[in-house]
């Protein structure tokens, strides 16, 4: 409200806005103002432009800092990419009056560790997720477990991870491989059990688990197209010969009428139609093919076969 409020100003050029911020403009600004404003992205800045900060920090006091060669580069290592961060650090080393130069242990002695930027509910925390699950999905099981104690170093809810592996078993393996769902929760009741940091290594072998499994979203997909039937098709019946007759009334319309049992039928397979009448035949999965799956789309093969030839049959 307060940023519709704010536009007819800036549209009619009575306010020239100006403003900086660290969150994702597209998610903090209305579409109406955001379409009025140019956006220039500011990324972190490179070892390069580090160094020459620190140059034109030494030229404003007059002196050199106080590091050796390799201390000078652990400490823009240490600023990860935060110009601002690195002056506050260089300022304190000019003030701690040294004439011989630290090493890079000495320099960790005097200056500690900073935390890692991370967001745990603004766009770092979805970057981070995102990109975790997509290394995953890409079978790259290292940069997976990069991701993975990148978020868990920055104080993410390790339980919020496990509900997004639990995702990505379901979502990117599937029926490749059935057994990482299982795992995906054995993982997540085992940090439950065990807390941290031990359950975290739980995480660790689910990941690796994932990344290194066989990849199908078939069942996904699958998913996606059959809700979109289930939507277009509304309310069809169940076709008669399947729905169950307990009175003599229902018998009489029909129902269960021609059923077959498949566990009777050869192969334990039947071929009937289990679509509603009216409503054409659909294919909504279609296995990859990789690993466990390959065994399942033989199989779906193999009945598809027989239903043609029942069809011939008429």
């Amino acid at each position: 409200a307060q940023q519709d409020g704010f536009l007819p100003f800036v549209e009619e050029g009575i306010v020239t806005l100006v403003g900086a911020t660290t969150e994702n403009p597209s998610f903090e600004l209305n579409g109406a103002l955001l379409s009025r404003c140019q956006v220039f992205v500011l990324k972190r800045l490179d070892d390069e432009a580090l160094g020459a900060l620190l140059d034109k920090a030494e030229i404003h006091e007059a002196k050199p800092l106080p590091l050796e060669p390799e201390a000078r580069q652990a400490l823009i290592a240490l600023a990860d990419g935060d110009g601002r961060y690195l002056l506050t650090l260089s300022e304190t080393l000019f003030n701690i009056g040294t004439a011989k130069p630290l090493t890079t242990k000495e320099l960790g002695q005097i200056l500690q560790k900073r935390s890692p930027a991370y967001d745990k509910d603004r766009e770092g925390h979805y970057n981070l997720v995102s990109a975790l699950h997509k290394s995953i999905r890409g079978s790259d099981p290292d940069a997976a477990l990069y991701w993975l104690c990148r978020m868990l170093d920055g104080g993410e809810d390790p339980l919020f991870i496990a509900r997004r592996l639990i995702r990505a078993a379901a979502e990117d393996i599937g029926e490749a491989d059935p057994m990482a769902l299982v795992i995906a929760n054995a993982a997540k009741d085992t940090y439950d059990f065990l807390g941290s940091p031990e359950g975290e290594i739980a995480l660790a072998q689910l990941v690796v688990h994932l990344a290194a499994a066989p990849k199908s979203n078939a069942v996904y997909m699958a998913y996606k197209a059959a809700m979109r039937a289930a939507k277009e098709t509304g309310s069809l019946a169940p076709p008669a010969h399947i729905l169950n007759a307990p009175t003599k009334l229902m018998k009489d319309l029909g129902y269960g009428k021609g059923y077959a049992y498949d566990h009777d039928a050869e192969g334990g397979f039947s071929g009937q139609n289990y679509f509603p009448d009216g409503m054409a035949r659909r294919k909504f999965y279609d296995p990859k093919g990789e690993g466990v799956e390959a065994r399942i789309k033989d199989r779906l093969d193999r009945w598809a076969e027989i239903r043609a030839r029942r069809g011939d049959q008429g």
